[in-house]
């Protein structure tokens, strides 16, 4: 569901491919240059990787890629399993739930009512919307959110993303998910700042151009989604249905956690399904990215005038269009959409006049090979805007000096650890554990993570944080957490490092830094939840049920709080963790 800066930075059981039409030598060529000539940002002693290496690293069980060349579909190719336990392999057809590049095609749809003067872009959206009206309040200053404001993030409105539900949950109504009623597991839709003020990515904001296309249209959205959107593109193997059909699901890939667990239920269902709905292929994809791409250029309107599409394609305000974003390497202009839901992730990019693009799916929370390949991809079709990876030499550094680097840090607002791993030390910040290459015993880089990061000292030699440089500029220096009484991370950033350490079953850390988010945000049942199971699985099981009671009576109580913690028991299960204390624990609480 978010969006992410697109930064121009074979083990056989993966190599099966099913389905695949012949190529000619040329293409063939240029296809093994891409999944051998895998990176990050950094080429590290030389080294680079295939595709086969990078998905079996990242433990990405089936990614699918479509590549764009001269305004053709070049090639297009599966790679893994679309579904372990089925032994069921991925081919260009399998489809995927790519998240938040449904916000892109649902533009169109969008757009395309505007062209046939069924709407105006730039008017109150509540004179369009007839089954619900967004409720203006003081935070608005009377100003009126506009359509093109939705389409562009800059309604100032909340909700950034959707999680999704579990296939059996009770699945709520747009009405229901707009207003934050149960069974919505998320909160309403309002303003958050004035309609106007600035960029501010909103799931909730392109929610409501689904309530009024279906006011518009009188039509079910994913039905009129196909109809004028879909299938003139040529996309015929998409669908907005959610949940899918019968008929659609043996053709699904498995969305998988990125430790390699299934998603509960294979995939989750998204009513929201103009954010996150839309079920597609790469290939599918890259047949409307060169649609754009000829429209944009006035040689092609199958659905949009080339007016309308530059309106898609043209920053409305800072990077986002209506529906895209837009990043300018080195005078060309890229297009482009990431995203994820539970257990898959993704993202398209395509040149506005250089003829080339690429879309790339894979069925895991974890993105970083689908980032790796698409730059791959840039070098060896020759995309203007690129940099070639940098080399990079790494030293040595004995334990005694990298001991000294362990523990959490604070970086801009931002919480991380360093912690020794099996081959070295890892940098773990967001989500995201990176393995640290020292250039000195000082300096270190990260293949995920931008920039230069030195280790600062006092003047007793001791550890006191690390500094960030990118382009050679000073980004920020962070402290090394020693206390957490006067800690200030931004929102959100302790309970993230809690689960963190909680997952990685640091319990007392884990207790410390949830009970600092909850002091903060008391509001949060998630922090609540997993400072219940860092105590449960710490042994303090009064103190845990204790917490789980409060969980469950917090904000939207009932069956969703249940099946959250129901699933919640299952991954950890899953992964390990104590057994006797999950069952002590279901039993207690009648789970």
């Amino acid at each position: 569901m978010k969006k992410i800066s697109l930064a121009l930075l074979l083990c056989p059981w993966i190599t099966a491919l099913i389905a695949q039409q012949p190529y000619s030598k040329d293409v063939n060529e240029q296809i093994a240059r891409v999944e051998t000539s895998l990176s990050g940002g950094l080429v590290i002693d030389g080294k680079l990787y295939t595709l086969s290496e990078r998905m079996k690293q990242y433990n990405v069980a089936g990614l699918s890629v479509a590549v764009i060349d001269n305004y053709q579909i070049v090639w297009a190719k599966g790679y893994g399993y679309a579904d372990k336990k089925e032994g069921r392999k991925v081919t260009a057809n399998t489809m995927f739930e790519p998240g938040s590049i449904s916000k892109s095609l649902n533009a169109i749809g969008i757009l395309y009512l505007a062209q046939q003067g069924k709407l105006d872009l730039y008017q109150d959206i509540n004179q369009y919307l007839v089954n619900w009206k967004f409720p203006y309040d003081t935070v608005s200053h009377d100003k009126k959110i506009t359509t093109a404001q939705l389409l562009s993030h800059t309604a100032g409105l909340s909700v950034h993303g959707f999680p999704g539900y579990p296939r059996d949950s009770v699945i709520p109504a747009v009405t229901d998910i707009l207003d934050g009623r149960l069974p919505s597991n998320t909160e309403a839709v309002r303003s958050l700042a004035e309609p106007g003020t600035g960029p501010r990515y909103s799931g909730g904001g392109i929610l409501i151009t689904q309530q009024m296309l279906t006011d518009l249209t009188k039509q079910p959205y994913e039905q009129y989604m196909y109809e004028h959107v879909l299938r003139p593109l040529g996309m015929t193997n998409s669908s907005y249905n959610q949940p899918p059909t019968a008929s659609q699901r043996k053709n699904l890939a498995t969305g998988y956690k990125s430790n390699g667990n299934e998603v509960p239920g294979k995939y989750f269902v998204y009513p929201e399904k103009a954010a996150a709905g839309l079920w597609t292929t790469p290939t599918d994809i890259c047949k409307y990215i060169v649609e754009m791409q000829q429209a944009y250029q006035g040689k092609s309107s199958k659905l949009l005038i080339q007016e309308m599409v530059k309106l898609h394609v043209t920053p409305y305000k800072n990077d986002a269009a209506m529906g895209t974003f837009i990043q300018n390497g080195d005078g060309e202009k890229y297009f482009n959409h990431t995203a994820s839901n539970e257990g898959f992730s993704g993202l398209f990019i395509g040149g506005l006049t250089n003829g080339k693009g690429a879309a790339i799916f894979v069925n895991s929370d974890d993105a970083t090979v689908a980032f790796e390949l698409v730059n791959s991809i840039a070098l060896a079709y020759n995309w203007i805007g690129f940099r070639k990876p940098e080399q990079i030499t790494t030293v040595p550094v004995n334990d005694t000096i990298t001991s000294k680097y362990i523990g959490e840090y604070i970086l801009d607002g931002f919480l991380s650890e360093i912690k020794k791993g099996k081959d070295g030390l890892y940098l773990w910040t967001d989500g995201i554990s990176s393995k640290i290459y020292f250039t000195s015993s000082t300096d270190f880089r990260n293949l995920e993570l931008r920039g230069t990061k030195t280790f600062t000292f006092d003047n007793t030699g001791t550890v006191t944080g690390y500094s960030n440089t990118i382009n050679g500029r000073l980004r920020a220096t962070g402290q090394k957490i020693t206390t957490l009484d006067t800690l200030k991370p931004r929102p959100g950033q302790s309970g993230v490092l809690g689960r963190h350490l909680l997952e990685t079953k640091n319990y007392d850390k884990a207790i410390g830094f949830l009970s600092k988010g909850l002091a903060s945000e008391p509001s949060d049942s998630s922090l609540v939840r997993d400072l219940a199971h860092s105590y449960l699985f710490k042994g303090d099981i009064t103190k845990a049920i204790e917490l789980y009671r409060q969980y469950l009576k917090s904000g939207h109580a009932g069956n969703e709080l249940s099946k959250n913690l129901k699933n919640d028991f299952e991954y950890f299960r899953n992964a390990g963790f104590d057994h006797s204390a999950i069952k002590r624990a279901s039993e207690i609480l009648s789970l």
